[in-house]
């Protein structure tokens, strides 16, 4: 095995060991990507670096004892960070929204993050309404890309696209050298030119994770060739994918997963075309064979990360990619000519004319793979399922690079892992249980109850922030871990912080029903998950108080709100949706925001069935709720308060709390535990937080 093999599959036992909280299922399937890869690379390939193996076992030590201590750094880092406040929900789920090394507001920005901004404002200029789509494949910058956009791109199979990946650097680098040999330069001198231009291009739109793999790997290919030293395709891959792991928080970046993943299937199938591509095909056929062999294995191989990350399958992507691969090659350098252009305004200005035909294909090739039937279907996968595909994608990368007795091998451990994904899908979940789970979100609500046959209620969404949302990072991870399908998603009211991560769900977990209190107005976010339920043709209606439902014998009654109670209310908190939740003799009382007002209707109306054993304290523990009137009729023996860290609105109220307790009633807040578990067999209580469990009274 070459020694970066060995250096990277040490550093990732490193990483795993100092920082296993951080890892996830992507994660876990680029790893094992990388190393089989880099397996297949030790066996068809030699390099002068594999004969330097003397060296493995102390660059293993080094590099696994880095990984230990670099990991446990960021972990501290990570912690500290929740101490002083910068998180509002779990460390991990944050990072990417609040990282705790981002530069302070006053900070005067680098020379790098001027030229940014510079080149940002110039492409505003240059391409007016195309700038969204032109600052994501020149500058990295998604934050103007519009949502329908987005789907689109996501159901077509190229939302790659939209993000700078090694493809966008690997074109822009072939076009560089291209230029500086047509200017006469000596190849040598103009491979070192092109790899300097394309580092500085890297540096400046801030070396995301995928860029920075491909730059490191031209490196590599560019002192290779000057070097007369031919080395593994494997190895330049597994070095290209250790260099972003300077931070390793990279390995959860699904764009450096992605960009790993999708390179090792281009190597592959290469592979595969040169060993199995019948020598007579040739022309236009043998370079449409290979483009479409590299297209599917691509599909296939990255499809575990693409499920799991936006619960999504395309069926149609190895055709549109196919479609896309020239307008794409032909379009991103002529997008960096056009910002090279500089000063030079009439020239970029004619660039960027030029560049408009190109950018309008390839938005329509997207949509209309999007609206292809069948063409994308929406997904949940739980980790199972996930881990097994990923493994079915490995057998597929090794059979295509390897020779036939290896291959048969490869193929039957492919054909044996996707069977036994099919098989987890089809097998019955569920514990017997009837289970809620807080989620922890932060400052937001996130409430998931599970049925005995493993059907999952959501009774909000938690909250959104610039760039991201609890849905995404949080909610849909956790589902999905368990398993089990979304039968009905219930928001309790329009604010961001309960409804903010809802389009992500329903786009991800497409659940059967959406049932809210329908608050006239509401937010952005709200707004989003009623035209997402709208298009996915997920049912909606509105909560009446007396409805009911029933879901493997757990049964869903609505007590709130009233629409003549409604009618007159400028708050949505004072309208928010109450449930009463019931597994055998154990009731469940979810209150959502519910303020004092709210529960004086309750009290007025539906008093004798407010007794519940499990609260949820409404509006996060505020002092606006949880009246002495109203916690004597719930008389709770659990209250649960989902609140974020150090939150700015100083909740959860030492007053409720107070009441809470000197009735006798057990409190559990998720700013002090996290993510609380309630289970219950229709008599007893259990409580499980972070693998304890105990007995509720």
């Amino acid at each position: 095995m070459p020694l970066i093999t060995w250096a990277v599959f040490a550093y990732v036992a490193g990483l795993l060991a100092g920082s296993s909280p951080a890892l996830t299922a992507p994660a876990l399937v680029v790893c094992v990507l990388v190393l089989a890869g880099s397996a297949i690379g030790a066996a068809a390939a030699s390099s002068w670096l594999t004969r330097r193996s003397f060296l493995a076992p102390l660059s293993c030590a080094l590099i696994a004892a880095t990984g230990v201590l670099i990991a446990r750094d960021v972990r501290a880092r990570d912690e500290r960070c929740v101490a002083h406040g910068w998180t509002t929900h779990d460390w991990r789920a944050v990072r990417s929204a609040t990282p705790c090394s981002a530069p302070a507001p006053d900070d005067p920005p680098s020379p790098l993050e001027r030229w940014r901004l510079n080149a940002g404002a110039r492409i505003d200029t240059l391409f007016r309404s195309d700038a969204p789509l032109v600052r994501a494949l020149l500058i990295a910058d998604m934050r103007a890309i519009p949502a329908e956009m987005r789907d689109r791109f996501a159901a077509a199979g190229l939302i790659h696209i939209l993000s700078i990946s090694g493809l966008h650097v690997a074109i822009i680098a072939g076009s560089i050298l291209l230029a500086f040999e047509a200017m006469r330069i000596p190849r040598s001198a103009a491979r070192w030119a092109a790899l300097g231009v394309t580092v500085l291009y890297v540096a400046a739109i801030g070396a995301p994770p995928p860029a920075l793999r491909s730059a490191a790997m031209l490196a590599v290919a560019t002192a290779s060739r000057s070097l007369d030293r031919p080395v593994s395709p494997w190895a330049v891959l597994a070095l290209g994918a250790l260099i972003p792991l300077y931070d390793p928080h990279t390995v959860n970046n699904l764009g450096w997963q992605l960009s790993v993943a999708g390179f090792a299937a281009l190597t592959a199938a290469g592979i595969w075309i040169r060993r199995r591509l019948p020598h007579d095909v040739r022309g236009w056929r043998r370079a449409l064979a290979r483009d479409l062999a590299i297209s599917v294995l691509a599909t296939v191989v990255t499809a575990p990360l693409v499920m799991w990350a936006f619960g999504r399958l395309s069926l149609i992507a190895p055709v549109t990619n196919l479609i896309a691969s020239p307008v794409i090659a032909m379009l991103q350098p002529t997008l960096f000519l056009a910002l090279a252009a500089g000063s030079l305004h009439g020239v970029a200005q004619f660039i960027a004319w030029a560049a408009h035909p190109m950018l309008l294909a390839l938005d329509g090739i997207a949509s209309v793979g999007a609206r292809v039937p069948f063409g994308s279907v929406h997904v949940a996968p739980s980790l199972a399922v996930t881990i097994a595909c990923a493994v079915a994608a490995v057998g597929l990368l090794v059979a295509a690079a390897s020779r036939s007795y290896l291959a048969g091998r490869a193929l039957v451990w492919s054909a044996l892992a996707a069977t036994g994904a099919i098989w987890w899908i089809a097998a019955p979940t569920g514990s017997g249980l009837t289970e809620m789970h807080m989620i922890d979100v932060g400052q937001g609500d996130a409430i998931a109850i599970r049925t005995p046959h493993g059907h999952w209620l959501l009774v909000d969404a938690g909250r959104t922030w610039n760039g991201g949302d609890a849905g995404r990072t949080t909610v849909v991870p956790y589902l999905r871990r368990f398993g089990g399908d979304l039968s009905l998603f219930i928001l309790s009211h329009p604010h961001a912080d309960h409804v903010g991560g809802a389009a992500t769900i329903l786009r991800a977990l497409h659940p059967a029903a959406y049932r809210d209190a329908a608050f006239a107005g509401g937010t952005l976010s709200y707004r989003q998950s009623l035209t997402v339920a709208g298009s996915l043709g997920i049912a909606w209606s509105r909560v009446h108080a007396g409805d009911s439902l029933a879901v493997d014998g757990v049964s869903v009654t609505f007590l709130a709100p009233d629409s003549a109670w409604t009618a007159a209310l400028h708050d949505p908190n004072l309208a928010s949706t109450v449930a009463l939740v019931q597994f055998g003799a154990v009731r469940f009382l979810l209150t959502g925001d519910a303020e004092t007002p709210e529960e004086r209707w309750l009290l007025a109306h539906v008093a004798s069935d407010l007794h519940a054993d499990v609260l949820k304290v409404a509006h996060h523990g505020s002092s606006t709720s949880s009246s002495a009137e109203f916690l004597e009729a719930v008389h709770p023996r659990l209250a649960l308060v989902s609140v974020g860290v150090g939150n700015s609105y100083g909740h959860p109220s030492e007053q409720v709390m107070h009441e809470l307790t000197t009735r006798g009633t057990t409190v559990l807040r998720t700013d002090q535990l996290g993510t609380i578990v309630v289970k219950t067999n229709g008599q007893s209580l259990v409580v499980t937080v972070a693998g304890r469990s105990w007995q509720i009274r």
